[in-house]
C-alpha cells in the first residue's frame, strides 16, 4: 500500500504544494490563490478609502456651523431598519455561497435574488433618508458636518449599488454558463465584497449614528 501525501511529508494538510520541492521550482501558484490575493488587496485599498471617509467624518461632526447635529437629524429606527436589511442580505449571501459549494442552481438563484431585494431595499431606504434630510434644508451644503456625512454614507451606498450590479451579472452568468471555475472565483470575490459592505456598515452605524445621537 502506497503512502499518503502527509505520509511522505510532501502535503500533509494538502495545501496544493509539496514541501520537499524547493520554492523556486514549484512553479506558479494556482489561479484561484492569485485571484483572492489580488481581491483581498483591492479590499484592504478600499478599506483604507472608507478609513479617510471616517476620519474626515470625526474630524468635522462637530461643525455644524449653528445648524442641527446628528442628535437632531437621525432618525434611528429608519436606520436600523436599514441595518437590518444589510444584515439578513449578507445571510443570503452566505446561504448562495452554500449553493455554490452544493452546485444547485435554483437555489442559488433563490439566494442571491434575496440577497438582491434585500440590498436594493437598503438603497431605497438610505436615498429615502436622504431626501427627507434635503428636503428639509439639511443638504451636504448646509455644513461641514453634513457634507462629510453625505460622503461617508453615500461613498457606502454607492458601494452596495455596483455590488447590486454585479450580483445581477452573477446571476446571469451561473445561468447561463453554470458553475464553471472563472465563475466560481468571481462568485467568491463578490461574497467577500458584499460581507465587507456589511461589516463597513456596522462601523458606520455605530460610530456615526448611534454615537450622533448621544453627543
Amino acid at each position: 500500500m502506497s503512502a499518503t501525501a502527509g505520509e511522505r511529508g510532501g502535503d500533509p494538510h494538502e495545501l496544493g504544494h509539496d514541501d520537499t520541492v524547493p520554492i523556486s521550482e514549484r512553479g506558479p501558484a494556482p489561479k484561484r490563490i492569485v485571484v483572492a490575493y489580488g481581491f483581498w488587496i483591492f479590499l484592504l485599498s478600499d478599506f483604507i478609502l472608507f478609513s479617510g471617509f471616517f476620519a474626515a467624518y470625526f474630524v468635522l461632526s462637530g461643525a455644524t456651523a449653528g445648524g442641527p447635529g446628528g442628535r437632531d437629524l437621525f432618525d434611528l429606527p429608519l436606520v436600523a431598519t436599514e441595518t437590518i436589511f444589510l444584515l439578513l442580505s449578507s445571510f443570503a449571501c452566505g446561504m448562495a455561497g452554500i449553493a455554490t459549494m452544493a452546485r444547485n442552481k435554483l437555489w442559488f438563484q433563490v439566494a442571491m435574488g434575496a440577497t438582491g431585494l434585500l440590498g436594493a431595499g437598503f438603497l431605497a431606504l438610505e436615498l429615502s433618508e436622504f431626501a427627507q434630510l434635503i428636503s428639509a434644508g439639511h443638504g451636504p451644503q448646509r455644513s461641514a458636518f453634513l457634507s462629510a456625512f453625505f460622503a461617508l454614507v453615500g461613498c457606502h451606498g454607492l458601494h452596495v449599488l455596483l455590488g447590486l450590479v454585479w450580483l445581477t451579472t452573477m446571476m446571469a452568468q451561473v445561468w447561463a454558463k453554470g458553475f464553471r471555475d472563472d465563475i466560481l472565483r468571481r462568485i467568491t470575490c463578490f461574497a467577500l465584497f458584499w460581507h465587507a459592505l456589511d461589516i463597513i456598515w456596522v462601523a458606520l452605524f455605530t460610530s456615526v449614528y448611534l454615537l450622533g445621537t448621544v453627543r
